[in-house]
């Protein structure tokens, strides 16, 4: 049996006296931003009235709804967001140097 050695910096975090990688932390902080985005504006775009009429999307607009809410989230994220980025940031990057 073999034991496969991972890098560390292939998981993001930092282990046992190495480094934190500044950049993947801060990407997991953008990501965790934009997933909170998301989830706040799902049931924004859930209350929508569904009846048929001329200007509904039907079933397709039902089945992209949500990729649609996580571009939206994602581009909120990118122009700003709602200020979590930072924090999160700081609060991985401290957390990683306690280990």
């Amino acid at each position: 049996m073999t034991v496969l050695s991972i890098p560390t910096s292939a998981q993001g975090y930092a282990l046992h006296n190495t480094a934190p990688d500044t950049a993947k932390t801060m990407k997991a902080a953008q990501d965790f931003e934009s997933m909170t985005i998301n989830q706040m504006l799902q049931p924004m775009f859930q209350t929508d009235d569904d009846s048929q009429n001329m200007f509904s999307g039907g079933a397709g607009e039902k089945q992209f709804r949500p990729m649609m809410v996580e571009q939206i989230a994602k581009q909120m994220e990118n122009n700003g967001g709602i200020g979590l980025t930072d924090a999160i940031n700081r609060q991985m990057l401290a957390m990683q140097e306690q280990k």
